[in-house]
């Protein structure tokens, strides 16, 4: 590619500058909807962190409950054991459900619903009396990567939702941790690790230089604050509200910037003509219309969330 041959590229051209002037008019509408909604979701994201901080350390408590929280180690609540052993090139459609470590690395979320998401899943053909049953993973494992090429990356875990008993098989450099009692809520599980606290242990105890491995026996040294079952239960309500609404946005951002892609295809290649400013306006009506709905859904989450999560959010602001 050089200039000579940019220089003979042809686009098609509008003939007047009023028409120019409308198309940026609508896509520049378009990308302010996009920033306006990308910031939203930055906001959100800060105060569901905050929120966490608070509500899974005891530092504030949600209204009725009370009482001194018991420290546990994980070791009090979990055995540990490994996975099975089989790298991504053995990995296909076909087989039987694995849950390899990089997966969990670039999951945006803390746990993966095995019926929901079957047909995502990598499989391996393998015999299942091959596999331990300790690798098996049922409703509620938790699931943590050994070995981390980041600091962030130490204590990423993800919770096992797989009420049915599917097959699934934890892979390579993950460790397993299934519930010695019924101390942990399984909802509560998806957000209890994320604390500060929880992660800057998970960093201590990790070793090495450019990849930080943490081993089983180290993990069950970890410590966490641990709150009755009901607590535990209402405040990964109010947690999983917050995610609803998140992920409700994101949902509104991925559809806003496809319709701005579909604009840009119609109104620089002229398939669609703006006559004016106003139709420019109308080109846009969408965007404004679901940004609308985002913000109308968002709020009525949290207003019908229980008195306490409104204060606790306020709080971690």
């Amino acid at each position: 590619m050089n200039s000579s041959l940019i220089g003979n590229f042809k686009i098609p051209l509008p003939p007047t500058k009023a028409e120019q002037e409308a198309i940026a008019g609508a896509l520049s509408d378009a990308d302010a909807m996009i920033e306006s909604l990308d910031r939203l979701i930055a906001k959100k994201r800060q105060i569901k962190q905050g929120a966490m901080q608070v509500v899974l350390t005891g530092k504030r408590r949600l209204p009725g409950f009370s009482g001194k929280w018991e420290e546990k180690t994980l070791g009090d609540l979990f055995n540990f054991s490994g996975g099975y052993t089989a790298s991504r090139d053995q990995l296909s459609h076909d087989g039987y459900c694995y849950l390899h470590y990089g997966d969990i690395h670039t999951s945006a979320k803390t746990f993966i619903d095995v019926n929901a998401e079957h047909s995502a899943i990598p499989k391996l053909q393998v015999p299942l009396s091959k596999v331990s049953p300790a690798s098996l993973l049922s409703d509620g494992d938790v699931v943590f990567v050994d070995a981390s090429e980041d600091d962030e990356g130490t204590s990423k875990h993800i919770v096992v939702v797989n009420p049915e008993g599917v097959p699934f098989i934890s892979g390579l450099h993950t460790i397993v941790a299934k519930a010695k009692t019924d101390e942990l809520d399984h909802g509560y599980r998806r957000h209890c690790f994320q604390t500060t606290a929880i992660k800057k242990q998970f960093l201590f105890y990790a070793v090495g230089t450019k990849v930080s491995g943490i081993s089983k026996s180290n993990i069950a040294k970890v410590t966490m604050p641990v709150p009755s079952v009901p607590e535990q239960s209402a405040i990964a309500e109010v947690l999983s509200d917050m995610d609803a609404g998140i992920e409700a946005l994101e949902a509104r951002l991925a559809k806003a910037r496809m319709i701005k892609q579909g604009m840009m295809q119609e109104l620089l290649t002229g398939r669609i003509r703006l006559i004016s400013r106003e139709g420019a306006k109308s080109a846009k009506g969408e965007l404004d219309q679901n940004l609308a709905a985002s913000r109308l859904r968002v709020n009525q989450k949290e207003n019908v969330s229980r008195e306490g999560a409104k204060n606790t959010k306020g709080g971690a602001v």
